[in-house]
């Protein structure tokens, strides 16, 4: 049995000689490389994760949204967050916004008024952006002005940009307003933007100022320049010297056209948040510019303008033919404009 062993022992070493040192020391070389390559794929693996986790967080912080803002219920829809795509608002990202439209008609004291409102270190009013015909040719057209305008990403010498509290626009009647009032309605709803109806009472006065405007933009007596305002007494004087003849036998049609207008505008947009003003009433009582910053939720400033008023005094004194418009509108509803003056308290 012994000798079989041998026997065997024998057999198995010859099969299975031993290895040498040199196969040895390859074999162990062999298994550490393996074994580092495999714990530095778990080494980089865990890095990778981590630095995911660590990315996933900044997102998230810079996404974080901005805090409720302290406001009433019924005010919330009202304030905004714009986030412009050609800038960063930086640290006013979380500042509210809320959005307005001055909607009047020419020559009813809205360039002045809007300075006013520049004049406030938080409103950006960008003026007569619909005056340009293109963006107001149909109703998407005005929709993409707007989310623009709303959005802080209109550029004009108005825009405060990052820390605006309050941005909005100048929009005449006859500026597609009117045509596309349904679309526009339902904007302003939507989106949350307050109109600034303003309005002049006396539409005598305001005629005068329509044909007066007329005769500059052709005659240029400003040395051969037209100026819609003035920012010096001397050049209103200028301005002054013209006056218009007006056509009695049109006058209180197109006053009464006027007058429609207004009240048709009103109807439209009688379920927007809005405010009423009207020129006289501004001039006479400055303290209704108060109403207009409460009204946007801003702090009260004392507000100024540069803008020189050019037609002044009794209406005798600036109305060619006086006598056949007195005579016209004496005995109508319209007599009154006749009288009316005011004068800054």
């Amino acid at each position: 049995m012994a000798d079989d062993l041998c026997s065997f022992k024998d057999i198995f070493l010859i099969k299975a000689p031993k290895k040498s040192p040199l196969v040895l020391r390859m074999i162990v070389l062999l298994f550490a490389m393996v074994c580092g390559v495999y714990i530095c794929s778990i080494c980089l693996k865990q890095v990778s994760n981590r630095t995911n986790v660590a990315g996933f967080l900044n997102v998230q912080v810079i996404q974080k949204p901005c805090p409720r803002p302290d406001v009433e219920p019924e005010e919330v829809p009202y304030v905004h967050y714009p986030k412009p795509v050609t800038y960063s608002r930086a640290e006013c990202a979380c500042n509210p916004v809320r959005y307005f439209a001055i909607l009047s008609m020419q020559r009813s004291g809205s360039g002045w008024f809007e300075t006013l409102l520049n004049n406030h270190t938080n409103i950006s009013s960008n003026g007569e952006i619909f005056s340009v015909k293109v963006r107001r040719s149909n109703a998407s057209t005005i929709v993409e002005t707007l989310d623009r305008l709303y959005n802080l990403d209109w550029f004009s010498s108005a825009s405060k940009n990052e820390c605006t509290a309050a941005v909005g626009l100048k929009w005449m009647l006859n500026q597609g307003l009117m045509q596309h009032h349904e679309e526009i309605v339902d904007y302003f709803k939507t989106r949350g933007v307050a109109a600034i109806f303003l309005f002049r009472r006396n539409l005598l006065r305001r005629m005068i100022s329509v044909l007066a405007n007329s005769y500059d933009r052709d005659a240029k007596p400003l040395n051969g320049t037209h100026k819609s305002h003035v920012h010096s007494p001397h050049e209103a004087e200028i301005l002054a010297k013209y006056k218009p003849t007006i056509n009695a036998t049109l006058l209180i049609p197109n006053l009464k056209q006027v007058e429609d207008t207004t009240t048709k505008a009103l109807e439209y947009f009688k379920s927007t948040r809005h405010i009423i003003l009207y020129y006289e009433d501004i001039v006479k009582n400055r303290t209704k510019l108060l109403d207009v910053q409460d009204f946007l939720k801003v702090p009260q400033r004392d507000l100024k303008s540069r803008q020189v008023k050019i037609h002044k005094g009794t209406l005798s004194n600036q109305i060619e033919n006086w006598g056949d418009v007195e005579k016209t509108l004496t005995g109508t509803q319209y007599e009154n404009f006749l009288h009316a003056d005011y004068r800054r308290r």
